[in-house]
């Protein structure tokens, strides 16, 4: 008798939603499958009036799924009817971004910094009368066993989730996703990080949405809840997906220059350059949802300025100290959070990049102190730019600077991205939370 095994097919929606559906196959060689699906139903591919599309599995893309012997899985692509690739897949967006640097003679090397929270429980409700919301962590209890942002490179006896996070990293290196290190991260309440190899942009995208998927489906196997919210805790650091970015020409990485300050190329500060003029709407992508913008608020180690520093994690681009050689020099982008989609958060990161090096743009004199304590007057005198401190403003500044995203994104995708979101913003902007209540009930 033939064993047969399940194939899960993944891809993403336009939101980042990782999606599958799953068919039988007796052999992953020489595969010849297309999925038929309903695009309508899904953020961002299309209308009802044109919806059926297919799924073609990457056969370059299968992976092991460590905890069902008889389930494998695969990313695939997205194409239509006509199997042309749709111009809305968003990892063919980055497959086209790649391959639009590649013409101009560059290879980005990526990695990321997952942070997220493992907790006990997490329950919710909402409806017009009433709302409900209980959090609760193995680290946090009547005698607060850590203390509120102390919570960094613990040791086990108070790290209470150790386990779980090297599970996760066990079954991603089963499935053939491997990891660099784990530890426990500031806020305290579960909150961890785990940090990739450094790979390409493409693997990176399937990486973090395989990431996700593992994280909280070990968390679950656990009895835990894995939760890549950026900011569930009022008065706690929140998780950001810092990104790490070097670029590299005829083998080279032209991040570094030994004649330059701390090793660092003018190429490099020319693509920190782009990063930061094209900042404030590029934070629509990097950071797209409300609750991003409860993250980047002063004193949590978010950056709120757009500005860079040498190993200054105030800033929202650092550039490590520790590792400047010929083949580790990089920069690392802090806005970014795990509610971004990977894919689009990468294209967006690299063109902005990209714009810089080709207009030369100046990021300005690397800030050396804490950018929490520059006055309202410093950061006028200096020139620096605010973050935006909502999805609304971002998303308005988004509309006003995509012209270095249109040549690989395309008029209609960006403009159904920012239509996506500010449905967003309608179903979620007239909920009011209990702390208004807290606030305004004496007025």
């Amino acid at each position: 008798m033939i064993r047969k095994l399940y194939m899960n097919i993944y891809f993403t929606d336009l939101l980042g939603v990782f999606r599958n559906t799953s068919v039988k196959v007796e052999t992953t060689k020489n595969l010849n499958i297309k999925v038929m699906f309903d695009g309508s139903s899904v953020y961002g591919f299309s209308d009802i009036s044109y919806s059926d599309f297919y799924l073609i599995p990457l056969m370059n893309k299968v992976f092991k799924i460590p905890w069902a012997e008889d389930v494998i899985g695969c990313i695939a692509g997205v194409y239509t009817p006509e199997l042309n690739r749709h111009s809305y897949d968003p990892r063919f967006i980055l497959e086209k971004t790649i391959n639009y640097l590649k013409e101009k003679g560059y290879e980005a090397i990526v990695g990321v910094e997952m942070e997220f929270f493992i907790l006990k429980n997490i329950e919710y409700s909402i409806s017009n009368n009433k709302q409900f919301l209980e959090i609760v962590s193995e680290e946090s209890s009547k005698d607060l066993i850590i203390p509120f942002r102390q919570g960094y490179h613990l040791i086990e006896s108070l790290d209470k989730v150790a386990p779980i996070r090297r599970k996760i990293m066990d079954y991603l290196a089963e499935a053939g996703f491997h990891t660099v290190k784990n530890h426990h991260e500031v806020a305290s309440n579960g909150q961890v990080e785990i940090t990739s190899e450094s790979m390409d942009p493409l693997d990176l995208g399937d990486f973090i949405q395989v990431f996700k998927f593992f994280a909280k489906k070990i968390a679950a196997l656990n009895d835990h809840v894995a939760v890549f919210i950026p900011k569930p805790f009022p008065w706690d650091n929140g998780s950001g997906m810092h990104i790490h970015v070097s670029l590299w020409k005829d083998g080279k990485n032209i991040f570094y220059d030994p004649s330059g300050e701390k090793n660092l190329s003018k190429y490099a500060k020319y693509f920190i350059g782009g990063l930061i003029k094209h900042g404030r709407g590029l934070s629509a992508i990097v950071s797209p949802t409300i609750n991003s913008y409860r993250r980047l608020v002063p004193g949590y180690e978010a950056p709120i300025l757009l500005t860079w520093g040498y190993g200054n994690r105030s800033t929202a681009v650092r550039v490590p100290l520790v590792n400047n050689s010929p083949d580790k020099i990089r920069i690392e982008y802090r806005p970014p959070d795990p509610t971004a989609n990977p894919y689009l958060a990468l294209s967006a990161i690299l063109l902005a990049g990209l714009d810089g090096i080709e207009k030369r743009i100046d990021p300005g004199e690397p800030l050396k102190i804490n950018a929490y304590k520059l006055s309202p007057e410093e950061i006028r005198r200096r020139g620096i730019e605010y973050i935006p401190s909502s999805l609304s403003e971002a998303l308005n500044e988004l509309e006003n600077d995509n012209d270095y995203l249109r040549q690989i994104w395309g008029k209609e995708v960006i403009e159904k991205y920012i239509e996506l979101k500010r449905k967003e913003i309608k179903i979620l902007q007239p909920i009011p939370s209990p702390a208004e209540f807290l606030y305004y009930n004496v007025l």
